[in-house]
């Protein structure tokens, strides 16, 4: 049951921790221990981390193309 819960892909992984931060900024703010080093450390390294694995990813991912290939393309303009 819990194997549904854990996503797969890279996009998923990489959302899921995007929100998982952006959570964990909105909770420290608000129960006010924003202010102690160690979770600014915690969630700005996260935050970074996540910023890295991104552009790493970004150069990683080549275009897809959508068109066929072949030199004999349909007519749509009917």
């Amino acid at each position: 049951m819990l194997e549904k819960l854990i996503p797969k892909t890279k996009d998923a992984i990489a959302l899921t921790c995007a929100t998982f931060i952006a959570l964990s900024f909105f909770i420290a703010g608000f129960c006010d221990v924003l202010n102690y080093l160690i979770v600014k450390a915690i969630l700005f390294l996260s935050f970074g981390a996540l910023f890295v694995f991104t552009i790493i990813f970004a150069f990683k991912n080549e275009g897809k193309k959508n068109r066929p290939e072949s030199e004999t393309l349909q007519d749509d303009s009917l």
